[in-house]
């Protein structure tokens, strides 16, 4: 049986989607579909159950997971043993997170796995924090940085790295956003201010519940995807915002904002972590990267 077809029916499984289950494969939807009827007909039962709407796993499909799994990892051990009877591990981790965490938290995990385990490749995607979680979970990628949430899906394994809190920041340039600061003094109008926002994620939710529990009524400027552009857009002046601080000591732009010291305290800040399918721990080389995670001592950042 052609281990290739094993890959890509762990990767339909896994999706439940053509059209992901072939990026993560790096072949078209088309060439994926023909490859699954090969294995299908070669096994001699349907493994799916597909329409124009869905793709299903059949009862069949579902007892073929554990015997594609185990056959894949028999395979891999035999090739690691034969090419280097040091069992190193062999793999490839994809990983999701932001454009901060990629030069902050993942440096450090990357930095100690090019020592320890030479011969793991990782694939990096790099988007919207508030993302991260439903990333892993609808198997685009295979673990990501991401906040921990008020509720963790019980599908998720969680690994803490390190913790950032929240801060306000507004313009350091003269403009209309500082104006109303210093005419207000320590009794800010903050309803008079225009706020940038996430579009999503913890941090909106965070902001939204400091909004209720001042009673600010707060006027949005502009909704962002990410938080690195919310501080290029403050250092611009066009409004304030709240956002991790990691964020900000990370930002190319951190001298052209400033921390605005309130007497309101600002929410609680974010648990940041390393997120994981619970039953891809089996594999050795996420395996490996989850070791490492948790030996971070990261909390002082």
């Amino acid at each position: 049986m052609d281990h290739k077809h094993l890959n890509y029916f762990l990767a339909l499984a896994k999706t439940l989607h053509f059209g992901r289950a072939s990026e993560l494969c790096h072949i078209s939807a088309p060439t994926l579909s023909r490859n699954i009827k090969h294995l299908e007909e070669e096994v001699g039962v349907a493994l799916f159950i597909r329409d124009n709407r869905s793709v299903k796993l059949t009862r069949e499909g579902e007892s073929f997971i554990d015997y594609a799994t185990a056959t894949l990892a028999s395979w891999q051990r035999f090739k690691a043993n034969v090419k280097d009877p040091q069992q190193h591990i062999y793999g490839n981790v994809s990983i999701y997170c932001s454009v901060t965490a990629s030069y902050s938290f993942l440096h450090q995990i990357l930095e100690q796995l090019r020592a320890q385990h030479q011969h793991i490749e990782i694939t990096l995607n790099t988007g919207d924090p508030a993302l991260a979680i439903n990333r892993v979970l609808d198997g685009h990628e295979s673990m990501a940085i991401a906040a921990k949430p008020n509720k963790l899906p019980t599908q998720i394994a969680f690994v803490k790295i390190g913790y950032s809190p929240l801060v306000l920041i507004t313009p350091r340039i003269h403009c209309q956003i500082t104006e109303k600061l210093i005419n207000n003094g320590d009794n800010i109008d903050w309803s008079e201010l225009e706020f940038i926002v996430p579009e999503q994620g913890f941090s909106r939710q965070r902001l939204e519940q400091w909004w209720r529990k001042n009673n600010v009524h707060g006027k949005i400027y502009a909704q962002v995807a990410g938080h690195e552009a919310m501080v290029s857009m403050v250092s611009l002046g066009l409004g304030v915002a709240m956002v991790p601080k990691i964020v900000l000591d990370n930002s190319p732009l951190q001298d052209k904002v400033q921390v605005l010291d309130t007497k309101r305290a600002t929410p609680e800040g974010f648990e940041i972590g390393l997120a994981v399918l619970r039953k891809e721990l089996n594999d050795p080389a996420i395996s490996a990267l989850w070791s490492i995670a948790q030996t971070l001592d990261a909390s002082a950042i």
